[in-house]
């Protein structure tokens, strides 16, 4: 966007961006208390249900890197639009799949494209562009803090229209709650974006890519970004039913991942805010490290309510804090012209480690008949990126003269 072209307010873009987040992510994360009412009704295994879940996130991250490059050249608005119509007939179709098959198809392959036009990647780049930097991570914080509140507030709301209707009606009823998206894209719509003509830049896709991709630290944010994405989406999908087979009751599970969602508004928006005043890459490796003792702890006590309450207050602080800095870090090094895009990249990375936590969850407990496998995995994996993001260089990125469009 040109330097002079109006900004909208603050207050209009946190509000509606947030209000998004909310829906997009809240209803997402209580997709772990469908497992086991679909599973048992239909006759599926745990590992047909991981692997659409596995495909949503592998779908949520390879689309969003396009979702990122129309938002980036047209604005965020068409992308909301879209995204909104296809979660609602992604919803609609995982009520009504027959088959595993058409479940992958519609809760992986169409609920993943709408989660890409709807959630982080696109709400940060408007963000970025109308927020100024001196805000910009604690903003990113206050947007991720929305979707962890979406969290808590969805995830009981979920597991009571599951008692109470059904899952199936349950998914038709978020199928149109979802639609409340369309009218709060309006509120995004940048003043930089009439029509459909690009808006004029100083790179093009494929010099911000090669820039990008070239620099060491984007290489490192990717790989701290894997881990977080295989560690939140296990503990998110399969908690419930791990829960569940050591004799806890289904309302432990409900209540644990809304625990996850209410630490987490203050966890994102700490990280947020801290990212203004302290290195980012330390946050980043408190974080991921923090997240392994927490995990060792979590197996070494006796499982009762009470430990997994703990865990799941300790794990919300945890959960999409990584979310700000990693986001605010991407702006500062490369700046905001290509935000959404070089976003989608680190998500993507993000979502391939998802894919690996959600499917590897199903399939060795359907090999071993337990998790243990997967929870020692996700430590070591936590140790790692915890090392992997101190050598991170934050500051902007020296270009020696301005490229050609």
């Amino acid at each position: 966007m040109h330097m002079n072209t109006p900004k909208l307010s603050m207050f209009q873009v946190l509000a509606c961006g947030a209000a998004i987040v909310t829906l997009s992510m809240g209803i997402r994360h209580g997709f772990g208390l469908w497992l086991l009412p679909i599973t048992q009704e239909m006759g599926w295994t745990r590992q047909s249900f991981a692997l659409a879940i596995a495909i949503q996130n592998l779908s949520w991250g390879l689309i969003g890197i396009f979702a990122g490059m129309v938002a980036d050249r047209f604005g965020a608005f068409r992308v909301l639009m879209g995204g909104a119509v296809l979660y609602g007939l992604g919803l609609a179709g995982m009520a009504l799949s027959p088959t595993p098959t058409l479940f992958a198809l519609t809760a992986g392959v169409l609920i993943g494209a709408a989660q890409a036009g709807t959630t982080y990647a696109v709400i940060y780049g408007v963000l970025g562009r109308q927020i100024a930097p001196e805000k910009r991570s604690w903003a990113m914080g206050v947007a991720a803090a929305a979707g962890s509140f979406g969290q808590f507030l969805m995830v009981p709301v979920e597991g009571w229209l599951i008692a109470g209707l059904g899952w199936q009606q349950a998914l038709l009823v978020l199928s149109m709650a979802v639609l409340l998206i369309v009218p709060l894209a309006f509120g995004l719509r940048e003043p930089g974006f009439k029509g459909a003509a690009p808006v004029k830049r100083e790179q093009t896709i494929v010099q911000a890519l090669g820039e990008a991709f070239r620099y060491p630290s984007f290489n490192l944010l990717m790989a701290g970004y894997f881990v977080c994405g295989f560690q939140v989406v296990f503990i998110g999908v399969h908690m419930p039913s791990y829960l569940k087979d050591h004799g806890l009751s289904p309302q432990v599970a409900s209540y644990a991942l809304a625990l996850i969602g209410l630490f987490n508004v203050f966890g994102t928006y700490i990280a947020g805010t801290l990212g203004q005043r302290m290195p980012k890459r330390h946050i980043l490796a408190f974080i991921y490290f923090a997240r392994a003792v927490a995990i060792s702890i979590f197996l070494l006590v006796p499982l009762s309510p009470l430990s997994v309450y703990v865990f799941s207050a300790v794990m919300g602080t945890l959960w999409l804090s990584t979310v700000p800095p990693t986001n605010a870090t991407i702006a500062q090094i490369f700046g905001v012209q290509h935000l959404s895009m070089l976003g989608g990249f680190v998500f993507f990375s993000h979502q391939i480690g998802s894919f690996l936590g959600v499917w590897l969850g199903g399939y060795l407990y359907d090999a071993t008949g337990n998790y243990d496998i997967v929870w020692y995995i996700a430590i070591g994996l936590g140790v790692f990126a915890g090392l992997v993001n101190l050598p991170v260089k934050e500051s902007p990125i020296q270009r020696s003269a301005p490229q050609p469009t």
